[in-house]
């Protein structure tokens, strides 16, 4: 078979594809009509869940070739494209454009996905909970920093619903119009950036060059392109959105590290069987609270994954996950038999175990 043999079949594929997509498009109306109706959002992780994982299952007993990994990212940008052409729900995101909360945001909705970058994680919640938005993503923790305070603050102030998580493997690069790092005199970046890259800054002789943290990490892509002599630790679609040359690549200190982010909304998410509680516990202030509240979870064999002390307002509250649904019978005793001690943040579909 010659090339314009391939090209003409490759073509005829292609045809095959539009016309599948667009009978697809017929069935997505449908669903969306029928969710309408009902007033429902037509975003159901579970569903959208089980869609990518039978694809992956048929795939691999036939033998294809696509990778599991490249059927997840394929088959996630179609669904969420099909959706987000029938319905523009509006999701506000931790901005500016190009951020890493972008860039989780994208990975759960899809490029083509109606976003607004909104300046603080507050402002997140605050639309979400005026219907402005109908989803937020924030970031509620790093492998190198730790849990965002600012989320926990308003996952206890806001009656929003963790509905979803999405990890996203963070990797920094160096950009800066200088070709000779020597003659930089500035360094733009956030400053958690700043504490994952210390080992390259300091092995390049950077950790003498003023750093200057600002807002964002796309914010200072755009600040290196602007001034000469100057350099910014960002995200590489950042600096490609600014046309900063990249001088080096993947310049963290841990080469595993990872941001969380939790996707809010007032909508309820129902059961995968694959999923994961977020709650706040405000226990009593008596010896051996903490033990009793722990000791019902072994009691009942629940996989307590994360448990974190924290201050708001004052008061020590504990933010706890645990693997599965807070309808299934065990974990619902626990969460009814501690009512008035705890708040549930939401149920939704695992993403990973932890960060």
């Amino acid at each position: 078979m010659d090339l314009n043999e391939i090209r003409v079949k490759l073509d005829e594929i292609d045809n095959q594809v539009l016309e599948l997509f667009n009978k697809r498009l017929e069935l997505v109306e449908k669903v969306a009509e029928y969710k309408s109706r009902k007033n429902e959002s037509i975003y159901r992780p579970k569903r959208e869940r089980e869609i990518i994982e039978r694809l992956k299952k048929i795939n691999s007993d036939m033998g294809g070739k696509l990778s599991s990994e490249l059927i997840e990212a394929l088959f996630s940008q179609i669904i969420s494209t099909f959706r987000n052409y029938e319905k523009h729900e509006l999701i506000a995101y931790l901005g500016p454009e190009a951020s890493f909360t972008h860039q989780a945001a994208e990975k759960r909705f899809g490029l083509s996905g109606n976003y607004v970058p909104i300046t603080t994680i507050d402002g997140v919640f605050r639309e979400v909970s005026r219907d402005k938005a109908t989803f937020g993503v924030v970031p509620i923790e790093n492998t190198t920093n730790g849990i965002v305070s600012d989320t926990i603050n308003c996952l206890n102030d806001y009656d929003l619903k963790i509905v979803g998580e999405v990890v996203l493997n963070v990797h920094h690069v160096f950009a800066s119009t200088c070709s000779d790092i020597k003659k930089i005199k500035k360094i733009y970046s956030k400053d958690i950036a700043f504490n994952q890259c210390s080992n390259f800054l300091r092995d390049f002789g950077l950790d003498n060059v003023e750093l200057v943290p600002v807002d964002s990490t796309a914010k200072a892509a755009q600040l290196a392109k602007e001034e000469e002599f100057t350099a910014s630790i960002c995200a590489e679609v950042a600096a490609k959105m600014y046309d900063v040359p990249i001088v080096f690549r993947n310049i963290e200190d841990d080469d595993k590290n990872r941001t969380r982010f939790f996707v809010i909304s007032k909508i309820e998410v129902e059961a995968s069987g694959n999923d994961k509680t977020s709650i706040l516990a405000k226990l009593p202030n008596r010896p051996g609270a903490l033990v009793d509240f722990l000791l019902d979870f072994k009691a009942k064999n629940i996989d307590l994954t994360k448990i974190k002390s924290h201050i708001v307002g004052g008061v020590s509250i504990f933010f706890l996950e645990f693997n599965g649904h807070k309808s299934d019978d065990d974990i619902a005793y626990i969460l009814n038999r501690y009512s008035d001690s705890i708040k549930i943040l939401g149920s939704y579909v695992k993403e990973a175990d932890d960060v």
